[in-house]
This record gives structure tokens, C-alpha cells and sequence, in this order.
């Protein structure tokens, strides 16, 4: 039994154990593409490279920066993606702006809190009852979808302006620090945690060993179920508070809040290196993928291409991203097979 264990770690080590110059490739590459991509942008729009112009791209992709960054902990786990990121965001959104009567404070305490609780239940159905997260969060989105149609009778909520917590509520995303909007300055916050805690923390070595072979994490001692959970939980947080900022600059709790934002934040992921089976990755090359989403739809917006058209190349992007991410990684195994 013993041999046996420590053969199954020398496995685990042997893949961890990637050349630093393949690490540097897999989460640098999405930025080479990135620079490819600027030329084009500037045959079609000379204002493209404006100042004026980056920061705006920089500032609309801030939010699904945060959501991708806490998604990003599941994916590396090996569990591919929280398919219940919208109603968390609209659910934080609906539990702040209700609680608004009872302070700022207690708005964002109960936004958080709301996220957080999702979080658990995912994390305690897909860390420690197994299930398929796909289906899991799925299942838990039409749920949370129907449930916060019957709790609020099928109606958007506002934030009354009037009121000294609704104000500053409405402000929350709109304040600056240092000349950088709040949006922005909390995403490479959160990107600068995450990637500390991925790549130099207890923690992160035992996301990567879970998402590396969920049973040689185990048989070494590695308490998988907790860390699965804690990557849930991770992800309904930074969920949260994106929700809660969006809910702040819409001006509204609405159902569709957060629509769209899981399947972004897994294309930005993948494009950003993490494979889909877990292990490998960061939230350097997350954040790569975010800004090529950001600056593929401004050169989309400059050339004039309408939204459905955009979803169109999108989704083809994906799909592309997705078989080149299945092909390395098969060519990956065999090579250290």
C-alpha cells in the first residue's frame, strides 16, 4: 500500500514539475496573441491605441475580471466552471439593495453574504457529495433563478437615491482612487490575492495537486473536499462582489444581472491558460484573457459588427481555444507519458 501511494506521488510530482519556460508560455502566450491583436484595431480605427480609448477598454472588462478571477480557482481545481455565477451576482445585487434600509454596511455585508451562502451549498454538493458541477450549478441557477422571481414577485428593485445609504450605494462604483475608477483598482486587487495565493501559498499547492489527480491529492493527505470547497466559495465571493458593483452602476437589482458573465469568465480563463482538467495555469494568464476579450469586442464595436454578430465570433473563438486546449494537452500527456 505504501509503494503504491508513493508511486502515485512521484506521478504527481513528475507533473508538477513543468519547465519554467513551458509555465512562462502557457500563461504569457495569450499576451503575444493580445499584441497581434493590436494592429488590427489600429487599421480600423486610428483612436484605437488612444489612451482615452485603453482605459475604457480596461474599465469594461473589470468586472468579468473579477468574476474570472475567482472562477479561475475552480477551473484550476479541475472542476471546470460555476455555471450559477448569474443568479450569484443577481442575488447579491437583490439582497443589497433590500437591505439597504439598514445601512451601507449592512447592504454589502448581505450581498456578500448571499454569494457566500450559494457558494457553500456548492461547494458542500460538489466537494463532498461529488457531483457533477456542470449540472450541480446549472440545476442550482434555474432554481435561484425561479426563487428570486417568487421572493420579489417577478420585479427589479432600486436603490432610493434619496436616502443617505441609497446614494452611496449608487456611488459605490463610480468612486476613484488615485484617478483609477473603484471597478478597477478592486480587479487588480483581487488578480494580485489570487495569484499569490495560487502560486505561493499551502493553499494554491493544494488546488494544483487536486486539479493535477484528485485521488493522489487524496491518498497524500490533502483534504480534496474542503478544497473544493473553499474553490466554490472563492468564486460566489469575488461573484458577489461583482454583482453588488453591478448593481451599483445598472442602478437596479434585476434578474438579468450577471447574464452571460460565466460563459466569459471561461473563455477568458481557458484563453488564459488554465486547462480544463485542472492543474495548470494562472491568474497572470487570466487576466491576459480577460483584456483579449475586452480588446476583441472594442475592435469588434470600432469595425461596426452588431451584438449578435460579436457572439457569433466569440463563441467561434471559444470553440477554437477549447480544441487547441485539448490537443496540447493531449500531446502534453504523451510527451511526459
Amino acid at each position: 500500500m505504501e509503494q503504491s501511494t508513493t508511486s502515485k506521488a512521484e506521478t504527481s510530482d513528475r507533473s508538477l514539475k513543468i519547465p519554467v519556460w513551458k509555465r512562462a508560455l502557457n500563461s504569457m502566450g495569450i499576451y503575444v496573441i493580445l499584441l497581434l491583436l493590436l494592429p488590427v484595431g489600429m487599421l480600423i480605427s486610428p483612436d484605437f491605441l488612444s489612451g482615452g480609448n485603453l482605459i475604457k477598454v480596461f474599465h469594461a472588462v473589470a468586472l468579468l475580471g473579477i468574476v474570472a478571477t475567482g472562477c479561475a480557482f475552480i477551473t484550476y481545481s479541475g472542476h471546470y466552471v460555476d455555471l450559477s455565477i448569474p443568479v450569484i451576482m443577481a442575488f447579491s445585487g437583490f439582497a443589497a439593495v433590500s437591505a439597504l434600509p439598514f445601512g451601507l454596511f449592512a447592504s454589502l455585508l448581505s450581498g456578500v453574504a448571499a454569494g457566500l451562502v450559494l457558494g457553500l451549498i456548492n461547494g458542500w454538493a460538489i466537494g463532498y457529495l461529488r457531483l457533477n458541477p456542470i449540472i450541480w450549478t446549472l440545476a442550482l441557477a434555474f432554481l435561484m433563478a425561479g426563487f428570486m422571481r417568487w421572493i420579489y414577485g417577478g420585479n427589479q428593485i432600486y436603490p432610493d437615491p434619496s436616502t443617505s445609504a441609497g446614494a452611496a450605494f449608487i456611488g459605490l462604483a463610480r468612486h476613484e482612487f488615485a484617478g483609477i475608477p473603484m471597478i478597477s483598482a478592486g480587479w487588480l486587487l483581487l488578480a494580485c490575492l489570487g495569484q499569490w495565493i495560487m502560486k505561493r501559498t499551502r493553499l494554491g499547492l493544494h488546488i494544483q495537486l487536486v486539479g493535477s489527480s484528485y485521488e493522489v491529492a487524496r491518498t497524500s493527505g490533502v483534504n480534496v473536499q474542503r478544497i473544493v470547497l473553499l474553490c466554490l466559495v472563492i468564486s460566489s465571493f469575488t461573484s458577489a462582489i461583482a454583482g453588488i458593483l453591478l448593481t451599483s452602476l445598472s442602478k437596479q437589482a434585476t434578474f438579468s444581472n450577471g447574464l452571460g458573465y460565466d460563459f466569459n469568465a471561461i473563455t477568458a480563463i481557458v484563453l488564459g491558460g488554465i486547462m480544463l482538467n485542472g492543474g495548470k495555469g494562472s491568474i497572470i494568464g487570466v487576466t491576459g484573457g480577460v483584456l483579449f476579450i475586452g480588446v476583441l469586442s472594442n475592435v469588434m464595436t470600432l469595425a461596426g459588427l452588431d451584438y449578435f454578430t460579436q457572439l457569433m465570433l466569440k463563441g467561434i473563438v471559444f470553440i477554437i481555444v477549447v480544441g487547441a486546449t485539448a490537443w496540447f494537452s493531449r500531446k502534453s500527456g504523451r510527451a511526459e507519458g
